[in-house]
């Protein structure tokens, strides 16, 4: 071989060294996904009101995909599936209920709508209904809508309404109802404002003071009586007199099925407290429509009982008082009900109970941890701060956007340096799990490519939509804690399920494992000391 061909041979001999050098490295961190936005989720409602050129549609848009609902309505045609191609209305922005009025129609035509709604994805559709024009001459409920309220005073208002259409019959009474409850009728409280279509006023009065009342307007024709849209006014409150002040006081003596709780009503507001007690929810901010006790009047202190709970179940707590001008509440607590006698269970050093599932031949925690003490009892410092945050270099934790509500469910998120103390954050016979005793966990459930959905909790209570394989069969409940950034910022609660293990990767960096919506599989990957993850806890 020639010296020529020698030098030839060279350079291509380096690059392909290279080539497979770098198809050979693989970044061991995976990155975690960004949130995308998909298509609004939206019903039609029923169409009514329907006369021969003219009816109502609308709908409802339940979730928003992740982006910002821009425009909404209904669209329809003589063809099946219509889109915002055909006709359509034009209806605000924004989820939740809406209603469109849809004109120009045909007499005795069948129509097809469909509810609308655009985000940056695209537009999303509602199920398909159908209605039929009547004919010419038919006779039909009259068609009008109910003016918004004005004038409103402690114990009187005005209101009214416009008809449109008098359905083919002569309109023999109008006016509008109202009700301290939705939807209400000419069996409710009315006025009655004469005859014909158009415009008219109504004077609603013999109100209560600081009351939320709901108003629609009606006409009667001889084919019965339409009612408006429903529109809502709440009177003034006395000047004199405003709601209670009060607390609520942190539950104790919690089992599986009761608990007590109560309040402090330090101020009456200038009225007497006519009732007091707790209501409880599991969803926040409990209501006196929700589980209440009645504990009484007056100012002061008072004890409530909480009965018949669940055990193992997440409630809310608010203490509220009654007077004169409306119902207060103090702030929201919240607390966990015990696991039935015959569960295994943990407690670490602030009193918090875990429930505990064996795994093979592992025993876990089935709770994230959300102690606020190293076992030695020295606090465990809590940072709300971002800046403050991003400088810290020894043990810390916060609670998700620094909401307490949050912690019952997801537990605390701690940055490594308060997992690696010394002192231990782990209840007492208990330890942060290395990455070796996670694998152990995950092949046991049959590797980490399935062991993801073995892990996590079923539905969409916690996890957002698709929670993609969960089935939850280990016992061991993940939930999707999120994440605190190094610069203090909050990411991906309802998405990914990140927990620290006791394995340092770099000087900088440590192993954790992940799990998502969207996926299930277990994740090992590692991240910067400085970020906040959950903490599950395996026994000695």
């Amino acid at each position: 071989m020639t010296k020529r061909t020698n030098l030839l041979i060279y350079p291509i001999v380096l690059i392909g060294c290279f080539i497979l050098f770098n198809l050979g490295c693989k970044k061991d961190k995976t990155e975690e996904p960004t949130p995308t936005v998909t298509v609004p989720v939206l019903t039609t409602s029923t169409s009514s009101s329907i006369t021969q050129t003219s009816a109502n549609s609308g709908g409802n848009i339940t979730s928003d995909g992740g982006g910002a609902i821009t425009a909404r309505g209904v669209c329809w045609s003589t063809s099946q599936t219509p889109t915002t191609a055909n006709n359509k209305t034009t209806d605000g922005t924004g989820t939740g209920s809406f209603t469109s009025s849809i004109s120009g129609l045909t007499a005795n035509t069948t129509y097809y709508v469909r509810a609308y709604a655009i985000n940056s994805a695209g537009t999303g559709y509602g199920s398909e209904v159908t209605f039929t024009t009547l004919q010419v001459g038919s006779i039909v409920v009259p068609v009008l809508t109910t003016t918004t309220v004005t004038d409103i005073t402690k114990n009187s208002a005005a209101g009214g309404g416009n008809i449109t259409n008098d359905g083919g019959a002569s309109v023999t009474a109008k006016g509008v109802c109202w009700s301290t409850a939705q939807s209400p009728s000419t069996a409710d409280n009315k006025t009655t404002d004469g005859t014909g279509t158009g415009s008219f006023t109504s004077s609603i009065t013999g109100l209560s003071v600081y009351t939320t009342y709901y108003v629609r307007a009606f006409a009667t024709n001889s084919a019965g009586t339409a009612y408006g849209t429903e529109v809502s006014f709440t009177t003034l409150q006395d000047v004199s007199v405003v709601v209670p002040t009060l607390t609520t006081t942190q539950i104790t003596n919690i089992t599986q099925t009761t608990a007590t709780g109560g309040g402090d009503i330090t101020s009456n507001g200038g009225a007497s407290v006519t009732a007091r007690g707790i209501c409880w929810s599991t969803n926040q901010y409990p209501g006196i429509t929700d589980n209440i006790t009645s504990d009484g009047s007056g100012t002061g202190t008072f004890t409530s009982s909480l009965t018949g709970l669940t055990e193992n179940t997440i409630y809310y707590v608010r203490a509220y008082a009654t007077n004169s001008a409306g119902v207060a509440y103090g702030t929201q607590v919240n607390f966990k009900t015990q696991q039935t006698s015959g569960g295994n269970t943990v407690t670490d050093i602030d009193g918090n109970v875990y429930t505990t599932v064996t795994i093979g031949t592992q025993v876990w925690m089935a709770e994230n941890l959300r102690v606020t003490k190293y076992r030695n009892g020295n606090p465990i410092t809590n940072i709300t701060d971002n800046t403050q945050w991003s400088n810290l270099a020894d043990g810390a934790y916060s609670t998700y956007n620094n909401d307490a509500n949050n912690a019952p469910v997801y537990g605390h998120l701690y940055n490594w340096f308060a997992v690696n103390d010394s002192r231990n954050i782990a209840p007492a016979g208990w330890h942060i799990p290395t990455k070796t005793e996670w694998t152990t966990l995950t092949t046991y459930l049959g590797g980490a490519s399935v062991a993801g959905g073995k892990l996590k909790e079923t539905g969409f209570i916690h996890w957002n939509s698709p929670n993609t394989g969960a089935t939850n069969e280990s016992g061991f409940t993940a939930v999707p804690n999120g994440s605190r950034y190094v610069n203090g910022s909050f990411y991906y609660l309802g998405i990914l399920s990140n927990i620290w293990t006791a394995t340092e990767s770099t000087a900088n960096a440590t192993w954790l494992i992940t799990m998502g919506s969207g996926y299930s599989y277990v994740d090992y990957t590692y991240d910067d000391k400085k970020l906040g993850f959950a903490v599950r806890c395996v026994k000695d």
